[in-house]
């Protein structure tokens, strides 16, 4: 079988808001009530984030599960097209060369779906074989990856990956609930899409994925759907717990090819929270420059769950040498991959 080979990349940001600005005008008032709330803001470790659903613009807390669903639909589209056909421009390719398109999203459902209406309005073959990766969280651009490189091998045809998360719809009524505060201060919108092709010559070769779960930790990251949209649990342990398990899965996903952690020229690690990246960074002794790319993506763009680590990716595009992808979340969860020279 061919190796399968990342040779194509495209985001899709929505409309950018400041930090300072939506909590002056928008959480300043709606944690009135929690006197850690502005310290947890500034402390998140973003200047500027992008949403469908500015709070500063409509205060959509109150809405119903249904009408964002809705909404998510309409929102998701565009950014979902401009995404995915950024991303097969860049690989070179037209919409009906693909054999498979997945797309992995936790904040919006409906039925068809994205795939099957981002497949017609695209142009892409009725043939096209689909997959949606569901309710995964902030790491499900990973197995997303290893699905669609793996059908890229066996089938020797292109593959797509498209992750869309529209956090913005799902800002919870005020509550003196410190989760929440930290979620809402870290959470934004985005679409990012990457192309894999087998055998290719040019890109990135996926050349290994490693998964842990720790399940006597499945309750320190939730999301949950409740009848006002989907409500996130995120507890202050998570960077401990990662910890813990972060080194062996590097381990085992660097041995696998017979190399060290200093053998690794770039790192794109999901910015979950400054926590997080000093956690990772810690563990695996690893330098502040090497963190650079996941600390400045989490200052520009915020926390835009699934998509974050391709947008890392993206800032990582000129690295020549073997790259580490890996991401956090609900499970407890880690998933890493090998992205090597092709």
């Amino acid at each position: 079988m061919s190796a399968a080979v990342v040779t194509g990349a495209g985001s899709a940001l929505p409309a950018t808001f400041d930090q300072d600005a939506v909590w002056d005008g928008f959480f300043a008032q709606h944690y009135a009530g929690v006197r850690a709330a502005r310290r947890i803001f500034g402390g998140a470790g973003v200047r500027s984030r992008h949403a469908v659903a500015s709070p500063m613009d409509e205060d959509i807390s109150g809405w119903g599960t249904a009408a964002r669903m809705e909404r998510y639909v309409q929102e998701a589209l565009p950014l979902g097209k401009q995404a995915v056909a950024g991303a097969l421009d860049a690989a070179g390719l037209a919409p009906g060369d693909v054999g498979l398109f997945a797309v992995a999203t936790c904040t919006g459902y409906a039925t068809p779906g994205l795939d099957i209406r981002l497949a017609s309005d695209l142009g892409m073959p009725p043939g096209l074989e689909r997959l949606l990766v569901g309710h995964m969280g902030c790491y499900a651009a990973i197995p997303g990856l290893a699905a669609v490189s793996d059908f890229a091998s066996a089938r020797s045809r292109p593959a797509v990956l498209l992750c869309c998360e529209l956090t913005s719809l799902h800002v919870q009524p005020a509550q003196n609930d410190l989760e929440q505060v930290v979620a809402h201060a870290l959470f934004s919108d985005a679409a990012a899409a990457i192309v894999v092709e087998p055998g290719a010559s040019r890109g990135r070769r996926v050349a290994g994925v490693v998964a842990r779960t720790d399940p006597s930790t499945a309750d320190h990251m939730t999301w949950d759907v409740t009848d006002l949209g989907f409500r996130m649990g995120l507890s202050p342990r998570v960077p401990d717990v990662l910890s813990r398990h972060v080194g062996g899965v590097v381990e085992e996903l660097l041995s696998g090819a017979g190399l060290h952690v200093e053998d690794v020229a770039g790192w794109a690690v999901h910015p979950g929270g400054p926590r997080i990246l000093d956690v990772v960074r810690d563990e695996l002794e690893l330098t502040e420059e090497q963190m650079s790319a996941s600390r400045r993506v989490l200052a520009e763009h915020g926390n835009c769950s699934s998509a974050t680590v391709l947008l890392v990716l993206e800032e990582l595009a000129d690295v020549d040498g073997p790259v580490v992808a890996m991401a956090f979340g609900p499970g407890l969860t880690l998933y890493a991959t090998l992205l090597m020279p092709a």
